[in-house]
């Protein structure tokens, strides 16, 4: 069997770039729901990441709220994610994009709170304190000094969170959504391995496409002075 050249001819058949089943739709359904779960992963996780990295205080939140997000398989956030879905929306078996939302946002707060934390954690304290001597508030501190130092790691797990949604979201197409993960499970269903494969190059090549674009993002977020500072750190 000619793999490679079954995935070329699917990629170039015309019939793959229409319909509800279109290349590009399913594109843009994997990127709301992972686009949404982050976004929601950014407004829980980051105030919470900063408010604990600039206290010191309950810094276990921060490590097991890790540790749990690396404990829960992703499958049994789908699974579990069904009937919080049906309860929220009213019906008995909560199907397709809102169960898949639901389970995407908790893998999506670990990486961003911790990096949060340990970003602010990791400022010198020594310019915190001077600041402080200064009259500069708790607020400015945050602001002014800490989120700017802090910023390179912290978009660093913003990075991770949405490479990882990305990945995860591939197993929304088990409870109906659709995404590019249904190339993947109708071509193993269907024996269509042809289908299966395209599915999983489309996953892997938007992953990198997204993470090339927060790079870039960070580059230009990032002020140069700091870039060179972490660099040579």
């Amino acid at each position: 069997m000619n793999l490679l050249g079954d995935v070329a001819r699917w990629f170039a058949d015309p019939a793959h770039y229409r319909g509800s089943d279109a290349v590009q739709t399913r594109i843009l359904e994997h990127l709301e729901v992972s686009g949404l779960a982050v976004l929601v992963g950014i407004l829980v996780a980051l105030p919470v990441g900063l408010y604990l990295g600039h206290t010191g205080r309950f810094a276990f939140v921060a490590v097991n709220v890790a540790n749990i997000g690396r404990a829960i398989p992703s499958l049994a956030a789908i699974a579990l994610a069904i009937p919080i879905a049906g309860t929220l929306l009213g019906v008995e078996h909560g199907l397709g994009f809102w169960p898949t939302f639901f389970a995407l946002i908790p893998l999506a707060i670990p990486p961003i709170l911790t990096n949060a934390y340990v970003a602010v954690r990791g400022v010198d304290r020594d310019v915190i304190e001077a600041a402080r001597g200064m009259g500069v508030s708790e607020a400015g501190i945050l602001r002014r000094i800490e989120l700017p130092l802090a910023l390179p790691l912290i978009l660093a797990g913003i990075r991770t969170a949405a490479v990882n949604v990305i990945a995860t979201a591939t197993l929304g197409a088990l409870v109906a959504f659709g995404g590019l993960g249904r190339y993947i499970v109708d071509g193993l269903a269907l024996q269509e391995f042809d289908r299966l494969f395209a599915g999983a190059l489309l996953v892997a090549l938007l992953a990198i496409a997204v993470e090339v674009a927060l790079r870039t993002f960070e580059r230009a977020a990032v002020s140069p002075g700091i870039r060179v500072r972490q660099g040579a750190l």
